[in-house]
């Protein structure tokens, strides 16, 4: 049963980052930013992006670990880990497709928005 504590975790986890990044991305290129659809979205753009993706990441890193039966710090840290090899992926996938720094800025921030969020949630219950 326990098991299926630490993967219902990292999985809500999962999804939260998944839901709100594609609802956010569904908007923005319906609305604000059209030119996010495509390859000539400009650096701006692209930064606002990355911007939001990491709060998404941290956000869902922190469900992780608030929601992970022990060693929360861990289940943050697994969902970062199947963050960096999904972002490897499609880095690789989409490489051709816009900028190159965008999918490297994903795969380089996937660790440390995982730890953000494994570390907000262990500050916050200690102080209570």
């Amino acid at each position: 049963m326990l098991i299926l504590r630490r993967i219902g975790a990292v999985l809500a986890g999962l999804i939260v980052v998944i839901v709100l990044s594609t609802v956010t991305d569904m908007l923005l290129e319906n609305s604000v930013l059209p030119g996010l659809a495509h390859a000539q979205a400009t650096t701006g753009v692209w930064l606002f992006v990355t911007a939001y993706r990491a709060v998404y990441s941290i956000v869902g890193c922190y469900i992780a670990a608030r929601l992970a039966p022990d060693r929360p710090m861990a289940h943050a840290l697994v969902l970062g880990v199947i963050g960096l090899v999904l972002a490897s992926l499609g880095a690789y996938m989409m490489w051709s497709v816009g900028t190159h720094w965008y999918p490297i800025a994903l795969v380089i921030s996937a660790l440390p928005c995982a730890w953000i969020g494994g570390w907000l949630y262990t500050r916050g219950k200690s102080f209570s």
